[in-house]
């Protein structure tokens, strides 16, 4: 398996402010990252929510890569020994027991939890690949805030997606393009990993699958540095998926209304404030 110490630290690591800054704000990336030159290892935190995934995570551990800071299972209170394979497969990983329920919801505890310097969100079926975590931290690295997976970027591919969830990821992807000027290419991918001083701007407040709507909109919103990287998604290993593509769908729709909504809400209040030169 892959390690991060190949993975190079930037000298002089910038600032979010001027990584905000900085243009272009969104990048698409090609290859592996493994030009960058080594240096030391950064401290990567893993956030993977788990709902009785037992069977599963033989699989998911076996792809991760070495010199990880930590591995954090979020748990949903599962029933078939989730936590206590997780701690044979990984003594050191740390369990966190959701208060909730959903996937938004346990991504928000993990990320309350996370301690290092940065957070990559695993799905805990195995259709995204610990083995690609390299390939985010590598662009992080070099000078992204936040890092999308992407299964329709070139390089990607996804063995699991239907037609009906692809033409209604399609459509949901141009709508937020158009609406925030933005260049994704899959917008509700759950594979992203990003600096842990980005989360005051993502601040995850759903509880459902939407919550990878969310956080693009809201980095979107927010200026920052996006990369897309290639992934491959693969099939469920064992089990049945919780997503239902209609449900699940115009729950993502209402996220991105809702977000629009807030954002003019805010822009006319500036611009109120200026007319009574109070801003």
């Amino acid at each position: 398996m892959g390690s991060l110490a190949s993975v190079a630290v930037p000298e002089s690591p910038a600032s979010l402010e001027e990584s905000i800054a900085r243009r272009p704000r969104f990048r698409r990336e090609q290859g592996d990252g493994s030009h960058a030159r080594p240096i030391e290892r950064v401290r990567v935190s893993v956030i993977i929510p788990t709902l009785n995934e037992a069977e599963n995570l033989p699989h998911v551990f076996s792809r991760l890569p070495d010199g990880l800071h930590e591995v954090i299972v979020v748990d949903g209170h599962s029933t078939d020994g989730t936590r206590e394979v997780a701690r044979a497969l990984r003594p050191d990983v740390r369990i966190i027991e959701q208060t909730g329920r959903g996937k938004g919801n346990a991504l928000r505890a993990g990320f309350a939890a996370a301690t290092g310097d940065i957070i990559a969100m695993l799905d805990a079926d195995g259709s995204t690949d610990a083995a690609e975590l390299p390939r985010f931290v590598a662009a992080l690295l070099n000078g992204a805030d936040f890092v999308k997976g992407s299964r329709f970027a070139q390089g990607g591919h996804s063995s699991d997606i239907t037609l009906s969830r692809r033409i209604g990821n399609r459509g949901l992807n141009l709508l937020v393009n158009t609406l925030y000027g933005t260049n994704y290419t899959d917008l509700c991918y759950g594979y992203n990993a990003f600096w842990a001083r980005c989360l005051p701007y993502i601040q995850v407040d759903c509880d459902g699958f939407e919550v990878e709507t969310l956080m693009n909109v809201r980095v979107a919103k927010a200026g920052l540095v996006v990369h897309e990287v290639p992934s491959f998604e693969r099939e469920r290993v064992y089990g049945e998926s919780n997503l239902n593509a209609v449900r699940d769908g115009l729950r993502v729709l209402r996220t991105i209304g809702v977000e629009r909504s807030s954002r003019s809400q805010r822009v006319r209040l500036s611009a109120g404030l200026r007319r009574l030169g109070i801003d």
